[in-house]
């Protein structure tokens, strides 16, 4: 079941590979997303002493989140992969001049994952082509559903 998408990362990327991450969150986080106030727009993934993390995913807290703790809405998340994934990715962005988006937040057996996509920067006339391709599909939509009404 998805909680958010990251519908940018489509429009701005080529996504060529796909893989699901665990997120290391705190009790007040996983509160908040069950809530609905997670957001991915600004996101992207980084590399850093040889694992993942996540920047940028703002995760507003609820107002009636604990006392004791001063949560931080945009802190950096560590995710979690195999080893190997980490080593492939890794080899991926460094050498082939990849780019780790995150995609979309979802719930797997009671815990929120992160589906994380190997995605290569499209340029202005690859983001027009994909909106003429999308319109045309969404009028061939229509005109069969006219046709069916008929």
């Amino acid at each position: 079941m998805s909680i958010i998408q990251n519908k940018k990362a489509y429009h701005e990327y080529f996504i060529e590979d796909k893989y699901e991450a665990g997120i290391m969150l705190e009790g007040w986080e996983v509160k908040a997303i069950r809530a609905g106030r997670a957001q991915l727009k600004e996101a992207y993934v980084t590399v850093k002493g040889g694992a993942l993390y996540l920047f940028g995913s703002h995760i507003s807290p609820l107002l009636n989140a604990s006392t004791h703790i001063h949560p931080d809405p945009v802190r950096t998340r560590k995710l979690l992969l195999h080893t190997a994934e980490i080593d492939k990715l890794i080899g991926k962005v460094q050498r082939a001049g990849y780019t780790l988006m995150p995609l979309d937040m979802h719930y797997k057996n009671g815990r929120v994952k992160l589906e994380i996509g190997l995605a290569k920067g499209k340029k202005q006339h690859d983001k027009r082509a994909t909106e003429k391709e999308r319109e045309g599909q969404r009028e061939a939509q229509q005109a069969m559903k006219k046709l069916r009404r008929e």
